[in-house]
């Protein structure tokens, strides 16, 4: 319904897990309210584009132009199972932080924040197998034809839609955790010796953990919506998500929730901190998933990240209500084991959800402890910008609450490239050579996705022509 418009997302629980993803949002920019943000954070300015209207420039940072937007637009949608009921989808991409205390020594090429105003939306109730068609409109006669118009060919489209789900292909081959090695940014010997620089730190006191990253820089396939349906089929993640937002297009399958703000000021904080690979067999799965449980280097970075998430969000919530309701959970996905705690907060009054991502950003699974210190350790060694990757992706409905994921397990698209971002946190007890083989096992599920992709589309074109060379190109 929306695969047409040159700005459209689907925040997707494609894996469904009950308490935490239960829903799934479509919807595009042709609504008559809908508007396009784009964000330098170097220049502090916003563009605004709203169809039919000259683009406008507002010198402002775009957490304060959101705050403004959302509380101008509050709407109660408190007859509703669920929280998102019009409001901005989008990204805050890493260099965000340059708004949140921390200066940037690299600088993007893609926006470092993009929102999507959308007015009209599709939600998807997985758990009670109904889906809505939402719609947000101003309070006057022709807004209410315009509004009523779209619900009924919305209902009309989904009537279509067919009631039974046609066979998935079979199981996807074993993901090769090596299959990205030579497309990364900075190779072995360079990542290794970052790792390095990091244990300095570490022995120096600058820093308890360093979460050090690296990239994969690779030919991207020609339909990135096509790769993202291979995805979500072969690597389902509770925060999924694709958005296209014209030129840069992003297909992810995180499985780590950054913040959960609900409309009565609850704040929830899901830190991952510890990943395992799959065993062959259920033996060695199990065997894997303990020794993850267990390993006491594992427990101290996932320990520190939700100190570090309890003092971020002991800055906008009330004083006695920040807890950890879970400490170092194992989760397994398609591809991995994880470690994942739950921190969580009630927010002071007068502080809304802009406000407690603002105060958290970063996320601390991406960074280390001490925040600001380490930080500037990360500038120091990587190359590059991180843009998308390592940042939030998400919604802030105009009901006030908002539901984010950090950037990982994703794929950015753009310029006829597709970036993948990995790393892992450095601790005094890190081996060199297994942070690096963490790093690319991150990688494993988008690369298996890109593979298998490629074969589909080679299958369906036939014998190799003049299209097959960007493909063959890509599984080099």
């Amino acid at each position: 319904m929306f695969s047409g418009s040159p700005r459209s997302f689907w925040l997707d629980s494609s894996l469904v897990e009950p308490g935490r993803s239960r829903f799934s949002f479509l919807g595009d920019d042709q609504g008559p309210l809908a508007e396009f943000v784009r964000y330098d954070v170097g220049a502090g300015r916003c563009e605004i584009e709203r169809a039919g209207r000259p683009m406008r420039r507002v010198r402002a940072s775009v957490f304060d132009y959101l705050k403004r937007q959302l509380s101008n637009r509050r709407v109660d949608a408190t007859g509703l199972p669920f929280d998102f009921t019009g409001g901005y989808v989008g990204y805050f991409g890493y260099e965000m932080k340059a708004d949140c205390g921390s200066s940037n020594r690299h600088r993007s090429p893609a926006p470092d924040a993009a929102w999507l105003f959308a007015d009209r939306v599709i939600a998807v109730d997985h758990e009670a197998g109904y889906t809505y068609a939402v719609c947000l409109a101003e309070d006057t006669p022709q807004a209410a034809r315009e509004a009523a118009d779209w619900l009924e060919g919305v209902l009309a489209g989904l009537s279509c839609v067919a009631a039974e789900r046609p066979p998935l292909p079979g199981e996807p081959a074993p993901a090769d955790p090596g299959a990205a090695e030579p497309w990364l940014v900075r190779d072995r010997a360079t990542y290794i010796a970052d790792i390095e620089a990091c244990r300095r730190a570490l022995r120096s006191g600058t820093s308890y953990e360093v979460c050090l990253t690296n990239a994969a820089r690779l030919p991207a396939p020609p339909d990135a919506l096509e790769f993202y349906r291979t995805l979500r089929r072969d690597n389902p993640a509770p925060y999924a998500a694709f958005l296209r937002f014209g030129e840069l297009e992003v297909a992810g399958s995180s499985p780590e929730r950054f913040l959960r703000i609900g409309r009565d000021g609850t704040a929830e904080a899901r830190p991952v901190k510890g990943t395992a690979p799959r065993g062959d067999g259920p033996e060695e799965d199990a065997r894997l998933r303990d020794a993850l449980a267990s390993d006491a280097k594992t427990r101290a970075e996932n320990l520190m990240i939700v100190d570090l998430l309890r003092n971020d969000l002991g800055q906008v919530c009330r004083t006695g209500t920040v807890r950890v309701s879970k400490l170092m959970a194992t989760e397994t996905y398609a591809t991995v084991h994880q470690l994942v705690s739950t921190v969580e907060g009630r927010l002071r009054a007068g502080t809304d959800a802009v406000d407690c991502v603002r105060a958290c950003f970063p996320g601390g699974s991406m960074t280390g402890a001490p925040k600001l210190r380490t930080l500037e350790i990360i500038d120091s060694l990587e190359t590059e910008a991180r843009g998308v990757y390592s940042g939030a992706l998400g919604y802030f409905g105009c009901g006030g609450g908002a539901d984010l994921s950090i950037v990982i397990r994703t794929a950015v698209f753009a310029d006829g490239l597709m970036h993948l971002g990995a790393g892992g946190a450095i601790v005094l007890g890190s081996d060199p050579d297994a942070e690096y083989e963490e790093m690319l096992l991150k990688t494993a599920a988008p690369m298996r996705a890109l593979h298998r992709h490629t074969a589909d589309r080679m299958r369906q074109q036939g014998p190799p022509g003049q299209k097959a060379g960007a493909a063959g190109e890509a599984r080099r």
